[in-house]
């Protein structure tokens, strides 16, 4: 028999469960649809990508990576930078799993797992923020510093929960920036409490988005203003708006995008799929459509 093989690469410390992660049961439903596996375990930020790098060449068949968003972050980030052409896998275990759950796949591994084996292969557009790849949001103010601030060992003990609390934390702590954002046909200006560009039905496992005014591949993302609420009255309004999935409002704005020129003064942290990424003064996003072949 002529095995296919597999790059299988692991995050071994993302997720609440992972010492009872079936890593024997995964690679068995992998040989089932006639794989060789080849295994290799991250150990520090960065891993998935270098990973992917060196040992994705020709005789690769297929890239599955089991862990957080940020691990299928730095795995396409890898892909994109060797021009991958081939499909890619994604069994989530990590503690939110927001793109995961926009992508409709099982929580649990093995069945994840027989999901790439037989799932559909489809086109999945990503960004581009100031040069880095990102495949579901990149985002700066209000809830977004929780996804890479909170410990890893908060995140596996308390799962969702860490999320909810460090966002809540973000709420008395964070401060309006003036931002002006130009997306090529419009141009918006304000003290936002919450800026994010997105491709997916949740944001930091504390917000959500409609289904139906969303398309992960329809050549463009999703642009998410908050502006700074002068009131407890305007603030409810934001709140009220959040809850309706209500996004045109004077405060909320919601608008496709295929690019954008963001000039943030104060040069904050922006979260890109969960993980920090530098901010600037001037900060550049495009859209690559279909960057990647994704199976979910």
């Amino acid at each position: 028999m002529n095995y296919k093989r597999l790059l299988f690469v692991i995050n071994p410390n993302a997720g609440m469960r992972k010492k009872e992660s079936p890593l024997s049961e995964i690679i068995m439903t992998f040989s089932d649809y006639d794989y060789e596996t080849i295994v290799c375990f991250t150990k520090k930020q960065g891993d998935s990508t270098e990973l992917v790098r060196q040992h994705a060449g020709e005789e690769i068949d297929l890239i599955v990576c089991m862990g957080g968003d940020g691990t299928l972050n730095e795995t396409l980030a890898g892909a994109r930078s060797i021009g991958w052409d081939k499909p890619i896998g994604y069994i989530p275990a990590g503690s939110t799993n927001d793109f995961a759950a926009s992508l409709g796949l099982p929580s649990d591994p093995v069945e994840a797992a027989k999901r790439v084996m037989e799932g559909e292969t489809r086109p999945l557009d990503l960004g581009e923020f100031n040069g880095r790849t990102f495949a579901y949001t990149a985002s700066c103010g209000i809830f977004t510093k929780a996804s890479y601030e909170t410990p890893q060992k908060v995140k596996n003990r308390l799962g969702h929960l860490a999320y909810i609390l460090e966002g809540m934390k973000d709420l008395t702590q964070f401060r309006p920036t003036y931002m002006e954002i130009d997306t090529g046909t419009e141009v918006f200006q304000d003290n936002y409490i919450l800026v994010a560009i997105c491709n997916t039905f949740s944001l930091g496992g504390v917000m959500t988005l409609d289904s139906a005014a969303v398309d992960l591949g329809d050549g463009v993302f999703e642009l998410l203003l908050i502006a700074q609420p002068r009131d407890i009255q305007q603030l409810n309004l934001i709140i009220k708006s959040l809850y309706e999935q209500n996004y045109d409002t004077s405060l909320v704005k919601f608008c496709k995008v295929k690019k954008a020129t963001i000039v943030c003064p104060d040069g904050l942290d922006w979260a890109l799929d969960g993980e920090r990424g530098e901010g600037r003064v001037k900060n550049d996003f495009v859209i690559v459509p279909g960057g990647v072949r994704l199976i979910y």
